[in-house]
């Protein structure tokens, strides 16, 4: 089988998508008798992908740093991938023809057009909703959303198949029609048997914490939708109370980082609460397993960050927002559930701080979970299953 496999992501990045991504592409490769040419942004680092061919658009200078989600930056590199890709097809016609065009998030759109025009099957992994992105990214176009939703549904319904990352995005693939689904859920990126030899990572320090401070901590961007800002306000509820419990928040481009350095000094928190910034993906195990507890404070969404997958991993125990996007994964066995305001997650957040042999049982359960559910072999599994079940 030949397979164009459409991404239009910087890649390689180390985030969520382009993770995923990578995992794919690899395992699809591994298939007998099969070769995947990916196409993806002209942003990105190389890496190893098994074999498969790897194209990307046309540099695009004033295109830089694509930030994840909908954005006038990805708008335009997609009117570059949407020529690359038909460029891609027209050369295989010559050659040999693609059997299978895999489009991630807003490619499925080039996908419908390439079966259109030349009769190649797609299918379509679904990362999130584009019509929603579309109306909660820019509010102005909510009045139109049924315009957004028509086309998401002529696109689910000429699909070969639906592969959503979560279980809330298959209802929504059957609401609008998808022939057959496969639900692809994202898995841990922690290694927690290697070793890194070239340098020790240790989370107090470079937080400027003593050896015995708890630590509190959340990974990931801050966005808006992440609900940083509902951790902060509801551990300023508590902080008085366990005075030897801090925050500390990795993640963020220096413009969100700044703007929560301001609310925390407001707050006069600026000790209890500390921002790291960004560090690699290739340490985020030893990060997570210093943490006494880790945060997932989500305020909207319906897909589950990939993220959430590594905090399983960790045996941290985890407190998350009562939202669909942590409860298509996490449950009362393996986390700490909180409604998404800053009265309820602070009382649920104390009783965590206080009870010891409470974090130790959740963080037993979410260990087991992640072990036996996502794991780069069960990822590789599901995406065979999927795979198996398309003709």
């Amino acid at each position: 089988m030949k397979i164009l496999f459409l991404a239009p992501e910087p890649f390689f990045h180390e985030r969520g998508t382009p993770i995923a991504i990578k995992l794919a592409v690899n395992a699809l490769q591994k298939r007998k008798s099969t070769v995947v040419d990916l196409l993806t942004y002209h942003e990105g680092e190389s890496v190893e992908l098994n074999g498969a061919n790897h194209y990307r658009i046309p540099n695009i200078s004033f295109i830089k740093n694509i930030p994840p989600g909908i954005s006038i930056k990805k708008i335009i590199c997609d009117i570059f991938f949407l020529f690359s890709a038909i460029k891609l097809v027209l050369k295989s016609l010559r050659t040999e023809k693609y059997d299978l065009v895999h489009c991630v998030e807003e490619s499925v759109f080039i996908g419908w057009f390439i079966k259109f025009i030349w009769a190649i099957p797609y299918v379509y992994d679904m990362d999130s909703s584009i019509s929603r992105q579309l109306v909660e990214k820019w509010t102005l176009l909510k009045p139109i959303r049924k315009f957004f939703d028509f086309f998401e549904k002529l696109v689910i319904k000429d699909s070969l198949a639906v592969i959503p990352m979560c279980d809330s995005l298959v209802d929504m693939a059957k609401e609008f029609g998808a022939k057959k689904t496969f639900v692809l859920k994202d898995i841990s990126l922690l290694n927690l048997n290697a070793t890194n030899n070239t340098k020790k990572i240790n989370l107090r320090e470079e937080s400027q914490l003593s050896k015995d401070s708890k630590i509190i901590l959340y990974v990931g961007n801050l966005e808006h939708y992440q609900g940083v800002e509902l951790l902060i306000n509801s551990f300023e509820k508590i902080e008085k109370n366990f005075t030897d419990w801090f925050v500390v928040i990795i993640g963020g481009a220096k413009t969100h980082i700044a703007e929560y350095l301001e609310n925390i000094n407001r707050k006069s928190l600026e000790k209890r609460v500390i921002l790291l910034g960004p560090r690699a993906v290739e340490d985020l195990g030893a990060y997570l397993t210093q943490a006494d507890i880790l945060a997932s404070p989500r305020t909207h969404g319906s897909n589950t960050p990939m993220k959430i997958y590594s905090y399983l991993h960790s045996g941290i125990p985890i407190i998350a927002t009562n939202l669909l996007t942590h409860t298509q994964v996490l449950n009362k066995e393996v986390s700490l559930l909180a409604e998404p305001e800053s009265l309820d997650f602070s009382e649920k957040l104390s009783k965590l701080m206080s009870e010891k042999s409470l974090r130790e049982k959740i963080g037993k359960s979410a260990f087991q979970l992640a072990e036996k559910n996502h794991t780069e072999e069960a990822f590789e599994r599901e995406l065979n299953f999927a795979y198996d079940g398309l003709f």
